[in-house]
């Protein structure tokens, strides 16, 4: 109940205890994320926690007023934002799927430990299908578990290679159009 007031909670934890990666999903894209996490795990052998985003906003007014607090209160046992006490338990390398926009999550990046790759629509509208639609603005499962093993091979965590194997895998076009250049 406390998560889904301050804007973030664990949906589905490490199955081995032990994330390599958060990955954060808001809305309806919260779905994709779940199957991203069962691909991540079966296939390429990477477990992660699932955690739902119910409010970008209010993580990110949490986090400017322990900033403002911090600032006038200097000596004093700083203030942690909730979502930096949230993630600081897990991995370093967080994952954001949305159909909103990435800006939203980008928003958070420096009170998120470790990497950050967002994902979202930056509001661009479309008249197609859900499936379409997450494809094109790549925010669905596949674009979740690539961005994963990308941030993950970038850490060194895992060789490129697999980032690579994925693509062909995930059945990803690298070579399509930038959905924010059409």
């Amino acid at each position: 109940r406390e998560g889904i007031i301050k804007g973030l909670y664990k949906l589905y934890p490490a199955k081995s205890g032990k994330a390599k990666a958060n990955l954060i999903g808001s809305g309806t894209i919260l779905n994709e994320v779940v199957k991203a996490q069962e691909i991540l795990r079966e296939k390429y052998k990477v477990d992660t926690d699932v955690y739902s985003a119910t409010s970008y906003k209010a993580l990110q007014d949490d986090a400017l007023e322990c900033d403002r607090w911090n600032l006038l209160h200097p000596g004093e046992k700083a203030r942690v934002p909730y979502i930096t006490e949230v993630l600081s338990k897990g991995a370093d390398v967080t994952v954001t799927s949305s159909d909103y926009m990435k800006t939203l999550s980008d928003g958070l990046a420096r009170w998120i430990p470790g990497r950050l790759r967002s994902l979202g629509t930056n509001g661009f509208g479309r008249s197609e299908s859900r499936a379409n639609l997450r494809d094109f603005f790549e925010v669905d499962h596949r674009y979740v578990v690539l961005a994963t093993l990308t941030e993950l091979a970038a850490k060194g965590e895992i060789d490129a290679k697999v980032a690579k194997q994925a693509i062909k895998d995930l059945g990803i076009n690298a070579g399509k159009r930038n959905p924010l250049n059409t």
